[in-house]
């Protein structure tokens, strides 16, 4: 009968840290699918909790699924400065798994808001990168210039590569965005 008690009592447990987590997760701007996959928490649990939390349905569609998005100019840029993070947190802490990619993310939004800059890497693509690394899809290239460590395919020769802040493509940091706040001053 105690034993019994104990067994209520770590579910009660497990399932107050399964909401405590999806409600972080989902502040933080994960998907659904990322929720399903970190929590024990049922789908309609998740769904409930990610529109009290966020006031609205969950974006509906897949998760990302290629590497390909990674290596276009500034998302390059932005998911390296992430994965500089969470190796860094990886070789310095005890920190793993989820826990380290949300400490990552956080320092990635951090440094973003300090740089007045926009957030292009978001949480799910964050979650979804360490995945690609861990089945060997990425791999981190120096660059030849600057020293620093950006993402590439994971097989393809890094000998010579050169990163897209060293060598930025002719239209970067000319969209919409950048012209719109540009006429407006």
């Amino acid at each position: 009968m105690i034993s019994g008690g104990r067994m209520r009592n770590k579910s009660v447990i497990s399932e107050a840290r399964d909401i405590r987590l999806a409600v972080e997760l989902v502040e933080l701007g994960a998907r659904l699918q990322l929720l399903e996959q970190e929590t024990n928490l049922s789908r309609e649990r998740l769904l409930k909790l990610y529109k009290e939390v966020r006031g609205v349905s969950p974006p509906k569609g897949m998760l990302p699924f290629s590497t390909d998005w990674f290596m276009t100019w500034q998302p390059n840029i932005h998911a390296s400065l992430f994965m500089a993070y969470y190796r860094f947190l990886g070789k310095h802490t005890k920190l793993t798994g989820l826990e380290q990619i949300i400490k990552a993310y956080r320092m990635y939004l951090e440094q973003v808001k300090r740089g007045n800059m926009e957030i292009v890497l978001s949480l799910t693509r964050a979650w979804t990168m360490v995945r690609f690394f861990d089945a060997n899809m990425l791999q981190m290239a120096t660059c030849h210039e600057c020293g620093g460590e950006f993402i590439a395919h994971a097989y393809d020769p890094t000998k010579g590569y050169v990163c897209g802040l060293c060598h930025m493509p002719a239209r970067a940091g000319k969209t919409r965005r950048a012209t719109g706040a540009a006429v407006a001053a």
